[in-house]
């Protein structure tokens, strides 16, 4: 679905088979967290991704045993593989021998810098495949020795007053400067490529400070028209890392900055997928998957909505047809949201009501919550995914446990004077 976002205009490559940049949708990416020479576990993991809407996979190449399993993994798996390569060019240009479709490389930790980029490149065009320059704030101090981060300056003036710079205003410049030497890292390296007539080139610059790396996007969007790949870099756990890559990569692409995304999380990679389609979906920018609604929960209800809405949301994580599910708790506003989805539930005292596009479909008990949503909910997907959702004989288990406002209540003594 186009989105009401303008995106900046860039240039179009293609890995593999997916179009990267120009007018293409924005491409969800993961990568793997396997040995790379365990083709198994590495295939098994790249399946799973698929299934719940990878549409590229990189995988980390740190010894040749790991670049000769490319190929066998690459006949198995059903997306772009990307080896992600450091320090040792060799490694790439078997890579690109055993058949991936792109290569990340940040030419600066090349052992044999810019001749190793040239044999890079010139394998690249043979093959006619793409490559990611990909700029690390990180890293970026061993590639420039001289480069120093500004401290907070106190002096003493002449009437014997200290003055002491501003902290935020002095992270705000030390933040610029270091945006900057990223943004000219990665066109130093582009002018390499472009001095070889190559130019199948998308480029991250990525940090783990959120603001670090929105300054460095915006500033190279201003100066090139190479696609970008968006990532905050060790994001950290599930939440955290959540936040930070909705509030990074959020503000880029509000800003329609941004061809392909990762959101980089300290968990396993197939949770990552819908957190980048959540963010797309958030801004418009895709329509693939569940739109999924549901109320926090308060003193006001009267079922256990938390459980049914998880256990909603788990047994929907597969499918990518897009539809809008549901799942309400009280009479405020749960038959708002429920008549307005798709598929809705509005829950009260030991029954809800089901909605199907608008219209009241049925009144069903408690226990019947979980396979009422889910069998409507089948009844408008493609039947390989109605099979996931809703299994023949439909679903006997209930989710989630009674709760009403007269049971349970704990009474507190009365203290007298």
């Amino acid at each position: 679905m186009d989105g009401v976002l303008m995106r900046r205009k860039t240039r179009q490559i293609h890995v593999g088979d997916v179009p990267i940049g120009g007018d293409a949708p924005i491409a969800v990416q993961s990568m793997c967290t396997t040995y790379t020479r365990d083709v198994e576990s590495t295939v098994a993991q790249i399946l799973r991704l698929e299934e719940v809407g990878c549409e590229l996979v990189r995988v980390a190449v740190p010894e040749m045993e790991d670049a000769l399993a490319l190929g066998e993994i690459k006949k198995r798996i059903h997306i772009p593989l990307i080896a992600d390569i450091h320090y040792n060019h060799q490694l790439a240009l078997e890579a690109i021998r055993q058949g991936v479709d792109c290569v990340r490389i940040n030419p600066g930790n090349l052992i044999q810098g810019r001749k190793a980029l040239e044999e890079i490149v010139k394998a690249c065009k043979e093959r006619g495949i793409a490559m990611r320059i990909g700029v690390n704030a990180g890293s970026l101090d061993a590639l420039d020795k001289q480069a120093q981060m500004q401290r907070i300056q106190v002096r003493r003036r002449s009437d014997g007053v200290v003055e002491r710079s501003d902290p935020a205003e002095e992270r705000r410049r030390q933040r610029e400067q270091l945006a900057e030497r990223m943004v000219n890292k990665a066109l130093e390296y582009i002018g390499w490529c472009e001095e070889l007539d190559f130019h199948e080139i998308k480029v991250s610059l990525k940090a783990s400070a959120p603001l670090t790396a929105i300054e460095a996007y915006r500033r190279f969007s201003q100066r090139s028209d190479y696609p970008l790949h968006l990532g905050i870099t060790e994001a950290g756990p599930l939440v955290p890392g959540a936040v930070k890559s909705a509030v990074g990569l959020g503000i880029l692409l509000a800003e329609g900055i941004g061809d392909t995304i990762r959101v980089s999380l300290s968990a396993e990679p197939e949770q990552e997928i819908p957190v980048a389609y959540e963010i797309l979906r958030s801004l418009e920018l895709r329509n693939r998957g569940v739109t999924f609604v549901s109320c926090p929960s308060c003193g006001r209800v009267e079922i256990d909505v938390i459980e049914v809405a998880n256990e909603v949301e788990r047994r929907l994580a597969k499918v990518q047809t897009p539809i809008h599910v549901a799942v309400m708790g009280c009479v405020v506003n749960g038959p708002g949201e429920a008549r307005d989805a798709d598929v809705g539930l509005a829950g009260g005292r030991g029954k809800g009501v089901i909605f199907r596009k608008g219209q009241v479909v049925r009144t069903v008990p408690e226990e019947e919550f979980l396979d009422a949503v889910l069998k409507e909910v089948a009844s408008l997907l493609p039947e390989h995914e109605a099979r996931l959702v809703y299994p023949e004989g439909g679903i006997k288990e209930s989710a989630g446990r009674h709760r009403t406002r007269d049971e349970g209540i704990t009474e507190i003594p009365v203290l007298r004077k």
